[in-house]
């Protein structure tokens, strides 16, 4: 899988696999990197928000050092946090510095919600409550447009966003002047997303799939129909859900650090028009989406219609930031 390509609306191209780095234990990052790019992935992503972009510019030093490959030969994304909304220059410097880049390929907006800048935490500013200290006044749109301006440095080679429902794309792109290169969403067979990605692909836009397998213990690994067709094609039901995205024309990032698992990835399998009915049947009994951190804002997900005044005064257990 590491050899396909998807073409994005900048005329360049992403590699269709990437390796993802969340929520990937410290000291483990740099290995896991470097081991992937030995073993032929062109794609990592990153993010200053998962706290690991230095263990994350140390790996790509040692694979690129260990293969020969130049920096130009592969592609690296990250994010700007909310944090830096009203600073996008200076979250984009932040995380060249961590990583050891002069620039990055794709740069991201990580959430379209701004946080204080000048809160009582660099990443998670809070307010006495307990509620995250947000910037309420301060629009995803602006930001994006401070985002268009890094272009001219050459500090980036494209942008695009995260985390966006249709709501929200359709909000922006009128008013800004680059349309987004991807969009990077929590996508598998139990959230399809399908009205944001029909949206994407209309505009010519790149999905990018995170959270791919769902999460942790997921029962996708169970779920009938992904393991039938694993036995099929003899491969595993992991890599099922990854070429479930490929065959949707969309990247997709798969998380591990483990060198075997790293590699097995890479293996995708051509799946039918057949399997893809099977596996789209999976969220007919329900959507499950796995990562909504707790902003306590309508972001436009229509799964997630509900009282956000009452989710904004939930504690911060069971947070998840992708």
């Amino acid at each position: 899988m590491a050899d396909i390509l998807l073409k994005l609306n900048t005329g360049v191209t992403i590699p269709a696999l990437g390796l993802g780095t969340w929520q990937s234990p410290e000291g483990e990052v740099s290995k896991a990197v470097a081991h992937a790019i030995k073993v032929g992935y062109r794609h990592i992503d990153a993010a200053y928000c998962y706290g690991n972009e230095g263990e994350v510019g140390e790996g790509i030093k040692e694979g690129l050092a260990a293969t020969g490959i130049k920096r130009s030969d592969i592609f690296v994304t990250t994010k700007l946090w909310c944090t830096y909304h009203t600073k996008v220059e200076e979250g984009l410097d932040r995380s060249l510095a961590n990583l050891g880049l002069d620039y990055v390929d794709l740069f991201l907006m990580h959430w379209p919600i701004a946080m204080n800048p000048n809160g009582n935490d660099d990443r998670f500013p809070k307010l006495p409550d307990g509620s995250r200290d947000l910037l309420l006044d301060r629009s995803h749109i602006d930001t994006y447009k401070d985002m268009e301006k890094l272009l001219e440095g050459g500090k980036v080679k494209a942008i695009g966003v995260s985390n966006y429902s249709k709501k929200y794309l359709e909000e922006l792109l009128p008013e800004v002047k680059i349309v987004p290169a991807t969009n990077q969403i929590e996508n598998h067979p139990l959230l399809p997303q399908q009205e944001i990605v029909d949206l994407c692909i209309a505009k010519g836009i790149v999905i990018t799939a995170y959270s791919p397998l769902g999460s942790t213990g997921s029962p996708l690994f169970k779920d009938e129909r992904v393991v039938k067709l694993a036995k099929e094609k003899n491969t595993t039901p992991g890599c099922i859900l990854l070429s479930y995205h490929v065959a949707r024309g969309s990247s997709v990032l798969a998380k591990s650090i483990t060198p075997s698992r790293i590699e097995e990835n890479m293996h995708v399998v051509k799946l039918s028009s057949s399997d893809m009915e099977a596996l789209e049947q999976i969220h007919k009994g329900g959507v499950t989406r796995y990562v909504y951190p707790l902003f306590g804002v309508n972001f436009g997900f229509p799964d997630k219609q509900l009282d956000t005044t009452a989710v904004q005064k939930v504690g911060k257990e069971n947070i998840v930031e992708e």
